[in-house]
């Protein structure tokens, strides 16, 4: 099957799944659009960053985010009609979310832990519930998935150990809401003031890498939010990929096993080193000791995997 042949399939397994993700991916994707045409002619800053970056990343990451479920949705033999109400969920919560955040873009205000006027207040005391509900509504998918599983073993665990993934980014999330102390402090002498961090030992809006604005001189929680959401993508790619240099499903089940293992530590590093205030490209001694023992021992475990195969329940 050539790419286009493979993309217009994957494309009507996700409308059979569900119309309203793929519909939901349709206009994130119309957002980009948008928010890329902002970023252009629209010179404002939030934050330190360009006013219409957010829209932008928050449109990549749920059209990929609704269009994935909508496919996997397409694969289930029971529980379709509760698996679209959950659908229809996530869209509406996701439409509410998105739509905060392009809303105060173009006002020029910030979306996430803005109570400065009873208006930014409003907005944000909105959006955690939403998401919320969101994540809910995900984990209902999640358990439908794993009852019903995928057409073989190495797709099935796959799909499984991603939706865990995909749920630890999704919570990892609230840890971006705490208060700082100082902005407690700040609060109590009622200055106005963001209420919630994603830097850590460093203010939010400083020097920001290039497309994320990931911090670059101190932690930042939103790439292991984002580490942990996009795990369910990586390990279907991974999946996917596998069948064309490895024929036994033993074996394939058994790396799939690996590489979960591998994304699962990659994304306690990830979150391990933001905690303790380091930026991502410049990690410390003991963060590179830490990563290269991962690294070991998923080599160990690949070696492992491939071993005569043998029997896997599942």
């Amino acid at each position: 099957m050539n790419p286009l042949s493979r993309t217009t399939s994957c494309l009507r397994t996700a409308l059979h799944g569900s119309r309203a993700l793929t519909w939901l991916s349709a206009l994130m994707a119309a957002l980009l659009v948008v928010s890329v045409v902002g970023l252009v002619v629209d010179g404002r800053t939030v934050g330190g960053q360009p006013a219409w970056l957010k829209p932008a990343k928050f449109a990549v990451s749920f059209a990929v985010y609704g269009l994935t479920l909508a496919w996997l949705i397409g694969h289930l033999r029971r529980g379709r009609r509760v698996a679209r109400w959950s659908a229809y969920v996530i869209v509406v919560t996701g439409v509410l979310e998105v739509g905060i955040i392009v809303f105060q873009a173009a006002r020029g205000r910030a979306s996430h832990y803005n109570e400065a006027t009873p208006l930014d207040e409003a907005l944000w005391q909105i959006m955690g519930p939403t998401i919320m509900v969101l994540w809910v509504a995900t984990v209902v998918l999640a358990v439908l998935l794993w009852r019903d599983g995928m057409p073989d073993r190495a797709s099935t665990w796959a799909v499984r150990l991603g939706m865990v993934l995909l749920l630890l980014g999704l919570l990892q999330g609230f840890t971006m809401v705490v208060p700082t102390a100082e902005q407690l402090a700040l609060d109590e002498q009622g200055v106005q003031t963001l209420m919630g961090a994603h830097a850590v030992g460093v203010a939010d809006g400083g020097p920001g890498m290039p497309l994320t604005g990931w911090s670059t001189t101190g932690g930042d929680l939103r790439i292991g939010h984002f580490v942990g959401m996009h795990g369910l993508q990586a390990l279907l790619l991974f999946v996917m990929a596998l069948p064309a240099l490895v024929a036994d499903v033993v074996r394939r089940t058994r790396l799939v096993f690996v590489f979960a293992f591998a994304y699962a530590g990659l994304l306690a590093l990830v979150t391990w080193q933001a905690l303790r205030g380091r930026p991502l490209f410049a990690p410390d001694g003991l963060t590179l000791l830490v990563a290269a023992g991962l690294a070991a021992a998923t080599v160990v475990g690949a070696v492992f995997a491939w071993r005569s195969p043998r029997p896997v329940s599942g």
